[in-house]
């Protein structure tokens, strides 16, 4: 059994008198450690295979299982704890509390894990050991990003999600994120899931699930990685 896994997976939406379909039998297999791009342009289902692997929104049909469990059938309360424990979220748009210093906003993160990590080691470990005690509003948008990938390992996840991480960065600090993100997945052994329209950066994953239409059109294993270094977009 893969460490992740959607079988048949489906999710409808009614807007109006209009069934939308955002996920229409969405099948692949994820391995543990393995850094996994879900790619495809806007509308095609990557924003909900995520919220649904993420305990954020239900399916339909279907089964989706993370490390032997079946996610899709939890309640309210063990999908509570699942995101609280085995998840660590990475937006776009970094979601810091501004009144707290960054250091503040990962002790927050680390209290609601059993596991957690020491906060002021992660913000080392994302290089932001001089910007502990400064606030999101004295911060860069990459050292947002930073802090808010610190806020995720601290939890101590065993998945890291990340939706559209560089999207808000620029082409310099936008590889710094990704250089950081690949880092995390082969040192501490994180499965990293993450979402992008950019298709240039498929050469620096494990696995590549392309999606077009809610649909799995084709799923790449990439045996040789390439360096963040080496990509252009």
């Amino acid at each position: 059994m893969s460490f992740i896994e959607f079988e048949s997976v489906h999710k409808r939406y009614q807007s109006g008198e209009v069934m939308i379909t955002a996920a229409d039998g969405v099948n692949f297999k994820i391995e543990k450690g393995e850094f996994c791009l879900i790619v495809g342009a806007s509308g095609a289902g990557k924003s909900t295979v995520l919220n649904m692997l993420g305990g954020l929104d239900s399916c339909n049909d279907g089964k989706i299982r993370v490390d032997g469990r079946l996610i899709n059938n939890l309640d309210e309360n063990a999908l509570i704890e699942y995101r609280r424990f085995d998840v660590g979220f990475v937006f776009q748009f970094y979601n810091l509390i501004p009144n707290l210093t960054a250091l503040e906003n990962v002790e927050l993160a680390s209290q609601l894990s059993k596991k957690s990590l020491d906060p002021k080691t992660m913000l080392k470990r994302v290089g932001l050991a001089d910007r502990m005690d400064n606030f999101p509003s004295q911060l860069s948008g990459g050292e947002q990003q930073r802090v808010s990938i610190a806020r995720a390992l601290a939890k101590n996840p065993k998945i890291l999600l990340c939706d559209e991480p560089t999207g808000a960065l620029d082409y310099k600090t936008g590889k710094q994120i990704l250089k950081l993100l690949r880092k995390t997945c082969r040192e501490t052994g994180t499965t990293v899931v993450m979402i992008t329209h950019n298709q240039a950066l498929a050469d620096m994953a494990d696995r590549i699930i392309t999606m077009r239409s809610g649909r799995v059109i084709q799923i790449a294993v990439n045996d040789r990685p390439v360096p963040v270094d080496f990509l252009e977009w």
